[in-house]
């Protein structure tokens, strides 16, 4: 292609591997984050083989700090049943490849389309951003059926089903890249978009009103305190956290309500050699994180808070854990 983006370490490909994982990683996330993780994911496990055999610690460790951790328990879920269902091999089609683990049905039809011509619509945040403002679709998103009327608008506006197999990898990116670095959310740059003449938003002069949705996320904030306690040699206590909950199945400092919890666990003749820390901010899609780090320097590993371990300064920077908790221990 001679417009769009083509230089994404994902794209000129119809590997479903390849593309699922982009997939995956793209979801509430942006491109210029996702293109190191992408290529560091692909050097460690080139192929769906290699991800299911992979422990669950591995793939939560090459993920760390991309946020949004389900992605990679489901990610790694989903290996394993296409190794088990389906031979190693990805289904070709959007109605087996939605079945599994992780893959709703705007990535089901990017893997179907892309990588098997089918002919199957996506609607992930950037197509619909253009699918609505070329119909001036202007019907609130935020009610289900109105979600399902925009499926059946964006299908109609496919390639004809007798080329659909030749055009349906080139349409399916003609769209992502249209939604990417044209039809952006603000000041979208309708003058260079080659679909204007026919937008309905274009022509109505207000192309930032779509999409319509009512239903805002309602953000709330909860503070945590977090126990830093390393030895003189460097090793930190890591535990791994439950699931369901925080940064699930992550290794982490030990977390408390409230900072009398935290030096509760902690011997008394300790406390002397506890710091509190800069308290800082980790902003999360729909809530904020309000953190207070103590930390606590020990001559040796003789302490224990529950489950958990020490873990050596070597060892934790592979281990999968909360960008928070990686950028603290990083600080040292």
């Amino acid at each position: 292609m001679r417009h769009g983006r083509n230089d994404l370490p994902w794209q000129n490909t119809q590997d479903p591997y390849r593309v699922w994982l982009s997939e995956i990683m793209l979801q509430q996330t942006q491109v210029v984050t996702v293109r190191g993780y992408f290529t560091r994911f692909m050097e460690r496990l080139p192929d769906v083989k290699a991800l299911a055999t992979a422990t669950l610690d591995d793939v939560l460790g090459l993920w760390s700090g991309l946020g949004y951790y389900s992605r990679a328990r489901n990610l790694h879920h989903c290996a394993q049943d296409v190794m088990a269902l389906h031979g190693g091999v990805f289904p070709s089609s959007a109605e087996v490849l939605v079945t599994l683990p992780g893959i709703g049905r705007s990535t089901a039809a990017a893997i179907a389309s892309l990588c098997f011509g089918e002919r199957v619509a996506i609607l992930d945040a950037n197509v619909k951003r253009v699918v609505t403002r070329v119909l001036g679709f202007d019907a609130d998103l935020a009610q289900a059926a109105n979600e399902r009327a925009l499926w059946d608008a964006a299908t109609t506006l496919l390639p004809a089903p007798k080329v659909a197999a030749a055009t349906m990898p080139r349409y399916t990116q003609g769209m992502m890249d249209l939604g990417a670095t044209v039809c952006l959310p603000k000041k979208p740059q309708c003058q260079a978009c080659p679909v204007s003449a026919f937008c309905a938003a274009t022509k109505a002069g207000d192309p930032q009103r779509y999409p319509v949705r009512t239903r805002k996320l309602k953000r709330s904030s909860q503070s945590i305190w977090l126990l830093w306690a390393q030895s003189a040699q460097g090793a930190v206590w890591l535990a791994k956290r439950p699931t369901p909950g925080v940064w699930a199945g992550l290794h982490c400092l030990p977390l408390f309500d409230s900072e009398e919890a935290l030096h509760g666990v902690v011997p008394a003749q300790w406390h002397q050699h506890l710091r509190a820390d800069t308290v800082f901010t980790h902003v999360l899609t729909h809530k904020d994180l309000h953190l207070h780090p103590w930390q606590l320097t020990l001559p040796d590993q003789a302490l224990s808070w529950g489950e958990g371990r020490w873990v050596s300064a070597d060892e934790w920077p592979a281990l999968g854990l909360p960008a928070p908790i990686r950028k603290l221990l990083q600080r040292g």
